[in-house]
């Protein structure tokens, strides 16, 4: 396959664009006040994800959309080479619980990966195949949580890619289930204490639709086995004191401390334990306020050892004693440097990644801090994976950058020798392709890094098409991977950008803070001043440039091509939070506003957010060609942000591009989403893109 310039008569696109006729989507203002000021809402009545005029608009824009993709005359060539190219037996790490060594296998195009196992003797069996969970794979599975001494398995699964799980408990040498389901689990981890019981966090089932409704007061509960969940000893969370929108518990590997962390925020938490060898123990306060991210990593009897933010926007690894653990009797493990770390314990020590200019730097340490060795990475990329039990001394980690596929690597602790475990057998060529890091300069003179990939020898003509991927917000960090879409899009000849936005964690606490709240127009104007250097050196122009993101990337695409129409030719905003005044109100999103601050904390906070607001900024002018996604079952970014913010596009769009939303259905934000799906939807973005470009793929 390659790109070549299409046989279509621009003439005649345009008059069947112009033939091209939107659902119609009846305008029911309602207003509400802010501060004085009203402000219509002419689409609230798509909120309703219950109601059968939203299902009904939903099936009327899916006809008009997927009648649009399916007369593209070479989607097909592209499903056929994503299939193709994604059809290579994938594994995972090895790790072991009780008796038996376990890993995560897929041998190709497996909807969901299957979990198998080896015994001491090295034979092999099938444990879990979650493509059993339903016909059409869109019961997917979550975590996995062993008992201490790995006889029963607790494991969640999620329903059409919903927040909303289950926990199923398994005894392993039997592979039955033993009782009965927990429900009505959300933002949950799974920990055991002992082979007894384990803890886990959900909230109250919200009144009207538990896809939209609001849910702020997380709960964690106490699972002993054997009897009902009715039973289920409330923990923590309960009273009004105890409020928090999300809480997560977790247990020390020694099963001595319980571990309690509330959030507020997307961003900060408290910190408290609980002595489990004293039945009737209080809560221990580490940190009572949300200024910091502080994790307990591992303990030592009464040592524990943290990972922390606080008075260290990069993060230090700290001690301290139970008996005085605030703090100001933290003392340094790991002090802080100027690039950001992560810390993960495998076997007696810890291993350290830092985080330079989003590439990975690894070190180990024993547990007085002191530097052990330097781990060789194979190459520049991204290495993660690390951590194993505390009598191990092999550990294992995945290596991978945006032209290499995740290998597995084994690491010998004792003497730092690191040997390839496994290599994927797949029909790429990762030496035919090269990534290079830029750094540009956004409008207020920051100095912004990114990643441009493509193949070699590409000619910089201004006419590559190129996605620009962006994310830039909730400190998460966009580090290098390889991923089977864009290698198809890179095999034709397409270039795969990448900038680390402000709002991202590349650069620590800073760099997050200086995208959030009355700064989040820095992380739009990062993201156009990216697009001004790919152009402005030839590596592609507006006419083939495609804007792409999900979630608060999503955001980021919606608010970009609202203040600059003009920069690209097309628009992929995935699963995107579009309605800035409102993204609080559903579901757990009053959780973000740490990163967005809400229209209700002030009078200037609701006058930014509503000039950005994707949703409120649509004006009468020609748009990109854009393809918003979404699904029917996301309860993180709820689906009627996207429906709105297309509503609106239709209904304002000037120019000949075409203004379509594709809404998955029995999908989520797009954990857990079966592979066929996924390829379904590459199909159609890319082929979208391309068709709108005026470039086709042949066979």
């Amino acid at each position: 396959m390659c790109y070549k310039a299409f046989l279509f008569i621009f003439f005649k696109r345009f008059l069947r664009i112009l033939r091209m006729k939107y659902p119609n989507t009846e305008i029911k203002n309602i207003t509400d006040t802010y501060f004085g000021f009203e402000v219509e809402d002419p689409y609230r009545w798509l909120e309703d994800d219950m109601s059968t005029e939203t299902a009904a608009w939903v099936e009327a824009q899916n006809t008009v959309t997927f009648s649009y993709l399916n007369k593209i005359p070479f989607r097909k060539n592209i499903k056929n080479r994503l299939e193709k190219l994604w059809n290579y037996e994938k594994i995972s790490a090895p790790f072991k619980e009780g008796n038996y060594t376990y890993f995560y296998k897929n041998n190709g195009l497996q909807n969901q990966s299957v979990i198998y196992r080896t015994d001491s003797n090295g034979n092999e069996e099938l444990f879990l195949d979650p493509n059993t969970f339903s016909k059409d794979g869109t019961v997917s599975l979550g975590d996995l949580s062993f008992s201490k001494d790995g006889s029963i398995l607790a494991y969640s699964i999620s329903e059409g890619g919903s927040d909303w799980r289950k926990i199923v408990i398994l005894n392993t040498e039997t592979k039955t289930i033993v009782e009965d389901t927990i429900i009505d689990v959300k933002f949950s981890q799974i920990s055991w204490y002992k082979n007894e019981g384990f803890f886990y966090s959900s909230y109250d089932k919200p009144n009207g639709s538990e896809l939209s409704a609001k849910t702020d007061q997380h709960k964690v509960y106490y699972h002993k086995l054997g009897t009902p969940q009715q039973q289920d000893q409330l923990i923590y969370g309960g009273s009004p004191n105890q409020k928090h929108r999300y809480i997560y518990a977790g247990v020390t590997q020694d099963d001595k401390y319980l571990i309690i962390a509330p959030k507020i925020s997307t961003t900060g938490n408290k910190l408290f334990i609980k002595d489990l060898t004293k039945p009737n123990s209080d809560f221990i306060t580490i940190l009572n306020h949300t200024d910091s991210n502080t994790n307990i990593i591992d303990n030592k009897d009464n040592t524990l050892y943290l990972v922390t933010n606080l008075n260290a926007p990069n993060k230090r690894l700290v001690k301290v004693n139970t008996s005085n653990p605030t703090p100001e009797f933290w003392e340094d493990v790991i002090p802080e440097t100027k690039n950001v770390l992560s810390v993960a314990t495998a076997g007696k020590y810890f291993i350290a990644e830092y985080m330079v200019d989003a590439i990975s730097n690894v070190k180990q340490y024993n547990y007085n801090g002191e530097l052990i060795r330097e781990i060789t990475l194979p190459g520049v990329g991204s290495a993660a994976g690390f951590g194993c039990k505390k009598d191990e001394i092999i550990d294992y980690f995945v290596f991978t950058n945006y032209n290499t596929p995740s290998n597995i690597y084994k690491l010998n602790l004792d003497t730092g020798a690191t040997e390839l475990y496994w290599k994927p057998s797949i029909e790429f060529n990762s030496n035919a392709y090269e990534s290079k890091q830029v750094f540009y300069t956004s409008k207020d003179g920051t100095k912004v890094p990114m990643i441009i990939t493509h193949k070699k020898g590409l000619e910089l003509n201004g006419k590559n098409p190129t996605i620009l991927y962006g994310y830039g917000g909730f400190n998460i960090s966009l580090n290098p991977a390889f991923s089977i879409a864009m290698a198809v899009w890179m095999e034709q000849g397409g270039i795969y950008a990448v900038p680390n936005l402000r709002g991202g964690g590349e650069y620590g606490k800073a760099w997050h803070d200086a995208g959030t709240k009355m700064q989040k127009q820095n992380v739009f104007d990062d993201f156009i001043a990216a697009a001004e250097y790919l152009i402005a050196n030839q590596y592609t122009s507006s006419e083939y440039l495609a804007l792409r993101g999900g979630s608060n990337g999503g955001l980021l695409v919606g608010a970009v091509i609202t203040q600059r129409p003009d920069l690209a030719k097309v628009a992929l905003p995935a699963v995107g939070v579009l309605d800035m005044l409102r993204y609080h109100t559903f579901t757990a999103g009053a959780g973000w506003a740490y990163d967005y601050g809400t229209a209700e904390d002030s009078e200037k906070m609701y006058k930014y957010l509503k000039a950005y607001s994707p949703i409120h900024n649509v004006k009468q002018t020609a748009y990109p060609a854009t393809l918003i996604t979404t699904a029917d079952h996301d309860d993180r970014v709820v689906p009627a942000h996207s429906f709105k913010f297309a509503a609106e596009l239709q209904n304002k769009q000037q120019g000949e591009n075409p203004i379509l939303i594709r809404i998955e259905t029995n999908a989520g934000h797009g954990a857990g989403t079966p592979v066929s799906k996924t390829i379904e939807q590459y199909a159609d973005i890319f082929g979208f893109t391309l068709y709108n470009m005026g470039l086709s793929v042949s066979e």
